[in-house]
């Protein structure tokens, strides 16, 4: 049976079931439970310290304001990572080469982002709709520019990072082959 190489992208079923739903609950496993006990085993030692390194780095840049985000970016940052340690698992399915699952974190994020900066900063958010020094007379325009790209970009952003994984997979498969 011959297969094309974008045939590796398909969403594949198993008895009816998508095989993206399990691939995406998987790796719920690997991640630490709360326990009452008072001694932990090597294995959630181990963990708590990834945890606490990880987020001591990923939030070093940042003022305090900045760190009420570090729940969300870490849980984002593990699963995304156990999604594509999954794919390179011989016979798996990469739920993150499939535009439905970027666009699903794509949208949301890019969204909280926009309100929160709209409730914190409205000024400073609006501002970049216009830049400093244009003509009155293409003010209108530029908004409605901006305005369309500033909606765009988290359908373009999804689409280029699926493109991407997408093109790094089928490398190596070309390669493999």
């Amino acid at each position: 049976m011959a297969l094309g190489f974008f045939d590796q992208f398909l969403s594949p079923t198993h008895l009816g079931i998508p095989l993206i739903l399990i691939a995406m609950v998987y790796p719920w496993i690997l991640y630490p439970s709360p326990s009452n006990r008072w001694l932990y085993n090597r294995l959630r030692i181990l963990q708590g310290q990834f945890f606490y390194r990880f987020t001591q780095q990923l939030l070093l840049p940042h003022n305090q304001g900045g760190h009420k985000w570090a729940l969300i970016l870490m849980s984002l940052m593990v699963f995304l990572l156990s999604m594509n340690m999954l794919g390179l698992l011989p016979y798996t399915f990469t739920p993150t080469t499939q535009l439905s699952l970027n666009m699903g974190f794509a949208v949301p994020f890019w969204l909280a982002t926009v309100i929160i900066g709209m409730r914190n900063q409205p000024t400073a958010a609006l501002g970049h709709l216009l830049p400093e020094g244009t003509p009155v007379l293409l003010i209108p325009v530029l908004i409605i520019i901006e305005t369309i790209s500033f909606f765009i970009r988290p359908i373009a952003l999804g689409v280029r990072l699926t493109a991407n994984l997408t093109a790094g997979h089928l490398l190596i498969q070309l390669i493999a082959t």
